[in-house]
């Protein structure tokens, strides 16, 4: 019986002399980088037990505080590099065998499968191909006047709050003012979550999103026994009621082209006007291109469209909310904001806007943008090496992850002067902090991979606050004491409290 007591010593000797192998060269330039003590095969991997994502915000924090902005750590067995310098995170997102995603985004693949998120390189490469023409400025026009259309609708339910001056926290509200602009500009479909908030489609959305993002950073979670959690099977039933859902609306749109696929004449004008002649899904896009030839089968087009739902909704959220947060904690900004809209649109609130005046709002733009320095909607993204690099004379070897830490370099004072005071005037004109290093400033990443959807959610950031703007005054409460919200890194930067609001009705204007 001797022999069966040496078993888990055998099975512990043989890990931990495979992990070695397969980490020798890690284990051999992990030398070349500062960075904490980390235990054997479990590397640094107890700092993320019992921990939230409120916790990581600050333990990322502690790192850069004591180890610099490029440090080395495990996370168990895996070598990690996080970084929030410029010079790294340039030379990381323009190189070629730094284009896949790290490991943390498998956890989604079960939703979005080999989407653009999350697909590696040559597949990447040809969906982007095949994507980047339904971002075209002809078809983003279309979409401006569902950004509106929609911003109306929420201007009028958060009208009982103006009415009884309570505060109240308006992410869930944006959220689902987002989801309802998602599906209709992704897949032509209304899902009227503003109205319907507890629809099983919206349940399935946030039960999804909620469940795949914990996986990522819960240690338990990440491990094979959360197969037998019961957040397991409601996270697979939430993901089988959005792929039936998506796939329904492929199928029936799918019939539709194929039954109209003989007017040849009426279908080129479309694809001349980039759908300037008929408002088009992204969905349609992705149909039409199939149809044409292009390899997207059913499941590829689904792949894109739940990418496109879920890189859409949640992203946008995080952005109008914090920028609305910071309107009201600077009445000041909030004016001029306010004066500009009234300068371009006019004293009617109820006025549609379009690209063209969207394209004038450049103080609101700026921000937009200085928001999204200080509460970027995605605080950190990653990437995995492929193949062994060298990065300001120091040796990346191939299978590390690296983290890049959006949110924290853009409050370094390395990089900002007064990085945590909000001055929307880096961003104007030929001074801007895009223009004078690019890569200082990268909120929705940067380089060949970088969002295929930036324009998009700008316009759609600038034209619901511009709505907004006409009809409310955004006021911090009072019981807030001007205390910034705590705020909870998960794949999307959200606040953990959420983001209490008071709304003050304006007053008719005049010419």
């Amino acid at each position: 019986m001797w022999y069966l007591l040496l078993l888990p010593i055998a099975l512990v000797v043989l890990l931990a002399v495979d992990l070695y192998r397969r980490n020798a060269r890690a284990l051999e330039v992990a030398q070349q980088y500062s960075g904490p003590p980390a235990l054997p095969i479990i590397g640094n991997g107890l700092w993320f037990v019992n921990k939230t994502t409120v916790d990581f915000v600050n333990l990322i924090q502690k790192l850069t505080d004591d180890y610099g902005d490029v440090v080395r750590f495990w996370m168990g067995p895996q070598f990690t590099i996080y970084t929030g310098n410029p010079k790294w995170i340039e030379a990381i997102l323009t190189n070629r065998n730094l284009t896949n995603k790290s490991d943390e985004y498998g956890f989604l693949s079960n939703w979005l499968g080999d989407g653009l998120l999350l697909s590696k390189r040559h597949k990447w490469h040809a969906r982007r191909k095949i994507i980047t023409p339904a971002f075209h400025f002809k078809i983003l026009d279309q979409f401006v006047e569902v950004f509106d259309r929609n911003a109306a609708e929420l201007v009028d339910v958060l009208g009982k709050f103006a009415a009884n001056g309570q505060a109240f926290d308006v992410f869930p509200y944006i959220l689902l003012y987002t989801l309802d602009v998602i599906c209709e500009t992704a897949m032509g479909t209304s899902v009227d979550a503003m109205r319907n908030s507890d629809s099983e489609y919206v349940k399935a959305v946030k039960e999804a999103a909620s469940i795949s993002i914990t996986r990522m950073y819960d240690v338990y979670m990440r491990t094979p026994l959360f197969y037998l959690t019961p957040g397991y099977q409601k996270l697979r039933k939430a993901i089988k009621m959005l792929h039936a859902y998506t796939d329904n609306v492929i199928v029936s749109r799918r019939k539709q082209l194929e039954a109209s696929s003989n007017e040849k004449a009426e279908v080129a004008s479309e694809e001349h006007e980039y759908g300037g002649k008929k408002k088009e899904a992204f969905l349609d896009l992705l149909l039409k291109t199939s149809i044409e030839g292009r390899p997207l089968t059913n499941l590829e087009i689904r792949e894109e469209v739940d990418t496109f739902m879920f890189e859409g909704h949640d992203t946008t959220t995080s952005g109008v909310s914090f920028t609305l947060y910071n309107l009201a904690k600077y009445p000041a900004i909030q004016q001029k904001v306010h004066d500009e809209i009234i300068a371009v649109l006019g004293t009617d609130p109820h006025k549609p806007i379009t690209m063209a005046t969207l394209n004038e709002l450049t103080y609101l733009e700026m921000v937009i943008k200085e928001t999204l320095r200080l509460f970027p909607s995605v605080p950190i993204i990653g990437r995995k090496c492929v193949e062994e690099v060298t990065i300001e004379g120091k040796t990346v070897p191939a299978g590390t992850n690296i983290i890049i830490g959006i949110y924290y370099m853009g409050r370094d004072a390395n990089y900002y002067d007064n990085p945590l005071e909000f001055i929307p005037e880096r961003f104007e004109g030929e001074k801007s902090v895009e223009k004078f290093n690019p890569y200082k400033y990268v909120p929705f990443s940067a380089g060949q991979r970088n969002c295929i959807g930036q324009k998009f959610a700008l316009n759609e950031v600038k034209s619901v606050i511009s709505k907004l703007l006409r009809h409310y005054e955004f006021v911090l409460p009072a019981e807030q004491n001007h205390e910034p919200p705590v705020l909870s890194s998960e794949l999307i930067l959200k606040p953990h409290n959420g983001i209490p609001l008071q709304i003050k009705p304006r007053a008719p204007l005049t010419h």
